[in-house]
């Protein structure tokens, strides 16, 4: 009894002097940290909101509150494992979503996103419910406008619509095409705070079929920072200028060929400088029709050859192949609408060899990769709980396995111990879609791809066709010939079709 009574006191004196970690390991309690950004919406990209209350409610009891810093971030510490939390913002005028964010159980830090809105941010909405434009005018502005509160971001998608469906451009039924009569025009709208106006352009096509007046609409959707207005479609006539339908076809005439060009592969109208080059190269042959007809096909290859196209559609096909491989039950990875309205994001203000385009270029880029990364598609199909590795490896596979050991291992590395933060992961999808063996991997099934967006402006297994078998046709005709576009002879079918030409006349 004396040697464990002495036992008993040294083993107190030394839990004093050693210090418990001499005989106890790991029985202090583990804990966690909570943390979070409010933004204007998206989630984690968008201005920051600072100010906000934001409360802690620990095992439905226990309360804790603190409040966002100027970029927006919320920080609680020492929460101890196993707990149930849940965590509410509020601000005056701002509405949250989701409202509160919560879990049970906690077992490792938690990073929650929320995104307020002002109420006093004011309404988006078009300046007017109707007008109309000639045919010969080459762009059509329309104005959307900000009223009420202007203190906040707001951003607000737009998109052309019609009726004319499947219809031959030269059809009478007062419904304006997209592949005819106008440009199929996308986006998205950021009013910065205190700014209350902003114009769409949308291009005009002058064909020469005598079809009367035609309507398409124009509307605004998902507004964030504020709220729709009463007008949220505008309706456009474009006034016909034919009294009687041609009998030329314009798409034979150099300088409308070339503006088409530019509107069906970059999506804008053309600068001065680059329409004269590319209308010179076509008239240089003056009256020799051989040589004008080789001019045609080999300016209208350039426009998917350009390094605008190059880093803005090529990228969008590649981006969605990495992010997600190819459609369900179809051999490509996007499709025309979808394809169109990233495009247009990502090349948004950017006109190579202007201003600082590359560095407008770049912001895109990373815009753009941070927002695919955000959504619940992406989402679904990258787990948060992935590892790093596991992240790679399914890029690189839905990619076709492009990327060697070393350059798996290095972006592996990139993500390091914390392969859901999303910055990181923008980064390492971006760097698998620009990674040199998949842009060659791809470049064929692009440019065939590109050949039904460009000319046909619809999908390779729309109507007239009903599956993928053209575009297996020439993309096999592309690979036998190595790519050589000429001596496949695919660019010169295309754009000598009855399909393409019928888009403008006779």
């Amino acid at each position: 009894m004396r040697s464990l009574a002495r036992w008993g006191v040294l083993l107190v004196l030394c839990l004093f002097a050693c210090g418990t970690d001499s005989f106890i390991k790991g029985v202090q309690a583990q804990t966690f940290t909570v943390s979070g950004k409010i933004t204007e919406p998206p989630a984690g990209t968008g201005t920051p909101i600072s100010g906000v209350d934001v409360l802690l409610v620990l095992n439905g009891n226990t309360q804790l509150t603190t409040q966002t810093d100027g970029s927006g971030n919320f920080s609680f510490s020492n929460i101890a494992a196993g707990s149930n939390y849940d965590v509410t913002p509020s601000k005056a005028t701002f509405t949250f979503n989701p409202t509160s964010q919560g879990g049970s159980n906690i077992q490792a830090n938690r990073t929650l996103f929320f995104t307020g809105t002002s109420s006093a941010s004011g309404s988006l909405q078009f300046s007017a419910a109707a007008t109309s434009v000639s045919e010969t005018i080459p762009d059509l502005s329309v104005t959307v406008t900000r009223t009420g509160g202007t203190v906040t971001q707001a951003t607000v998608d737009y998109s052309t619509s019609d009726t004319a469906g499947t219809s031959l451009c030269s059809t009478v039924n007062g419904a304006a095409s997209s592949r005819c009569d106008y440009l199929t025009t996308l986006g998205t709208l950021t009013f910065a705070p205190g700014e209350t106006s902003k114009n769409i352009s949308i291009p005009i096509i002058n064909d020469v079929f005598a079809e009367g007046n035609e309507t398409f609409s124009i509307t605004l959707s998902n507004a964030s920072g504020a709220t729709l207005g009463a007008t949220e479609t505008e309706t456009v006539t474009i006034n016909d200028n034919d009294s009687s339908t041609g009998t030329a076809n314009p798409i034979d005439d150099a300088t409308f060929f070339v503006r088409q060009h530019y509107l069906d592969f970059l999506n804008r109208e053309p600068d001065t400088n680059g329409l004269n080059f590319w209308v010179n190269e076509i008239t240089s042959c003056g009256s020799n029709t051989q040589c004008r007809d080789i001019k045609r096909i080999n300016v209208s290859a350039a426009f998917f050859l350009s390094i605008e196209f190059q880093e803005t559609g090529y990228l969008v096909y590649r981006i969605s192949k990495t992010a997600f491989g190819n459609l369900t039950g179809k051999p490509v990875p996007v499709r025309f609408l979808s394809f169109l309205k990233d495009t247009q994001r990502i090349g948004q203000g950017v006109q190579v060899g202007v201003g600082n385009w590359q560095a407008q270029l770049e912001a895109n880029k990373q815009e753009y990769t941070l927002a695919i990364v955000q959504t619940p598609e992406f989402e679904a199909a990258f787990a948060s709980s992935m590892t790093a590795q596991q992240f790679v490896d399914k890029l690189n596979q839905n990619a076709g396995d492009v990327l060697s050991a070393s350059e798996n291992a290095n972006l592996v590395a990139v993500l390091g111990a914390t392969p859901a933060d999303l910055n990181k992961r923008s980064q390492v999808l971006r760097a698998v879609a620009e990674d040199q063996t998949m842009k060659d991997a791809e470049f064929n099934r692009a440019f065939v791809l590109m050949q039904y967006f460009g000319y046909m402006r619809r999908n390779p297994d729309d109507t007239p066709d009903t599956d993928f078998s053209g575009y297996n046709f020439w993309l096999t005709k592309m690979n036998s010939f190595n790519g050589n576009y000429i001596n496949a002879e695919m660019v010169k079918a295309f754009i000598t079709s009855d399909e393409y030409r019928k888009r403008f006349g006779p």
